[in-house]
């Protein structure tokens, strides 16, 4: 920060560092004189990106995968410096010798090829074309676009799309009786990934439909309002909230029809959300939304939301306070005070989309922080001399005196010694032994809980599933810590 602002950082070091990384480190890995060189950046690539992002095990992956980029003959000088006693135990260092399988060519070659070395090169080619051929089939498997093209629920996407969930609701509806309940985002599941895949939410309203007949609930229609915000985007939905998406229809080689589109127009205001971003003070948040026509948005406002408003930035909207039974219609430009404690839905109204924003203070978030701060500057003021009037009994615990008998323990000043007491003990167990401690401790965790969820899916796949229930204790097991 000395040298670069943030925003410079980010785009020198970070973009443009791991820019020329990408299409240098092939190259460096490729040559002799460079190699060493070469492994040292994408080792330390390769580490920070395990600890920057959740991108599970690759990172250990390609770590393993250096070793390809070196001579072949290298493990066998690994193994030759090991002590005699475990060699025994190692793959031996004798040179490869020639194989009847294969065919050399050359004049000491024996015969021509064989049907199986035909076969073998022929899978060889077609598996490259295949590869070359995937990235462009979007044409074929059109179920499978959304926002992004393509098969790309478990492709590599790291620093491409970055996602943000604001909200989600499940909502079923009893086919016979028109009861209407509301499900816990990720109930019946371990998986996250539903809630940007068409597919997998066809696949899990599917789930859900053969699962809430245990709990009485007969026929039942599944309703998703998935809430998301791609590349620093307005927040809109993904999917039609109306559609039941147990009946509805889907299809790996049509276009989804209750998927809803990527508001593409709307990219030009990301550089002015930023720029309403970096203008609010440090208590004040902003949630940006873009809504279709015909549809509505309901929200709660906190009650810890005391200063919650919104303003309209393109179209018309129509905010409808549910307990007050108003309604107020608001166009570009104009914004309301919204109540905390009560729901409200915003309508729009206008014949394209709206977009509007929310603008609220955590109003008893920011009283807690200025309550404490005036507790730190009290004692203070005490130890330095500067306040001569008495403490109350019930802050001499901020001057680390006992209590005295029959006085409360004020809970801010108790919430105040927690804190201290916690940055006190991080501040202690902060060397490099702790620290190390600390991270092999989330590696073996992480490690454990991959081997255990691979082992139970195996036996998934071999046995079938077992009982909810009981699947249920075994990945409360694999997660524990």
């Amino acid at each position: 920060r000395l040298v670069l602002s943030e925003e410079l950082t980010s785009r020198l070091v970070v973009h443009g560092g791991g820019l020329v990384l990408d299409l240098s480190a092939g190259f460096l890995l490729f040559f002799d004189a460079t190699r060493p060189l070469a492994l040292v950046f994408v080792t330390y690539f390769h580490c920070m990106n395990s600890q920057l992002f959740s991108i599970g095990m690759f990172s250990y992956t390609m770590l393993a995968t250096n070793g390809l980029f070196c001579r072949p003959e290298w493990p066998r000088g690994l193994v030759a410096r090991c002590p005699r006693r475990l060699q025994a135990w190692l793959p031996s260092t004798e040179p490869p010798q020639p194989s009847p399988d294969c065919h050399y060519g050359g004049r000491r070659a024996r015969g021509g090829l064989r049907p199986r070395q035909h076969l073998a090169a022929a899978f060889t080619i077609l598996y490259v074309l295949e590869q070359l051929f995937l990235p462009y089939s979007h044409f074929i498997t059109q179920g499978y676009n959304n926002w992004t093209n393509g098969l790309y629920g478990y492709s590599w996407d790291m620093m491409v799309h970055s996602r943000f969930h604001q909200h989600v609701k499940i909502t079923y509806r009893d086919g016979l009786t028109g009861e209407v309940g509301y499900l816990k985002p990720g109930a019946f599941t371990q998986s996250r990934r539903w809630r940007d895949h068409a597919d997998m939410l066809k696949q899990y309203s599917a789930c859900l439909s053969r699962l809430l007949p245990r709990y009485n609930v007969s026929q039942p229609q599944i309703y998703f309002d998935v809430w998301v915000s791609i590349n620093e985007r307005f927040q809109q939905r993904l999917v039609d909230p109306r559609v039941d998406l147990v009946r509805a229809p889907w299809s790996p080689w049509t276009p989804t029809p209750w998927l809803l589109p990527l508001l593409v127009d709307l990219s030009p205001w990301r550089q002015r959300l930023q720029e309403l971003e970096a203008q609010l003070d440090g208590h004040t948040d902003t949630v940006f939304i873009a809504d279709f026509p015909g549809l509505h948005l309901e929200n709660f406002v906190s009650e810890d939301l005391g200063n919650t408003s919104l303003r309209v930035l393109k179209g018309q909207v129509l905010v409808e306070l549910v307990e007050q039974q108003q309604n107020h219609s608001l166009q570009e430009g104009q914004g309301m005070q919204l109540p905390a404690g009560q729901y409200h839905k915003v309508h729009t109204v206008s014949p394209e989309p709206s977009c509007y924003m929310y603008l609220y203070v955590n109003t008893t978030a920011m009283e807690l922080e200025q309550n404490l701060t005036r507790l730190r500057e009290l004692r203070e003021r005490v130890r330095n001399g500067t306040e001569q009037a008495p403490l109350p009994p019930e802050l001499r615990p901020l001057l680390g005196e006992p209590l005295p008998a029959g006085a409360p323990l004020d809970p801010l000043v108790s919430l105040f010694l927690r804190r201290e007491q916690r940055q006190q003990r991080r501040e202690r167990d902060s060397s490099l032994a702790q620290r190390l401690r600390r991270f092999l401790r989330r590696k073996f965790f992480l490690f454990r809980r991959s081997a255990l969820m691979t082992m139970i899916a195996l036996r998934n796949l071999a046995l079938g599933r077992p009982a909810p229930e009981r699947l249920a204790q075994e990945v409360a097991f694999a997660s524990w810590r």
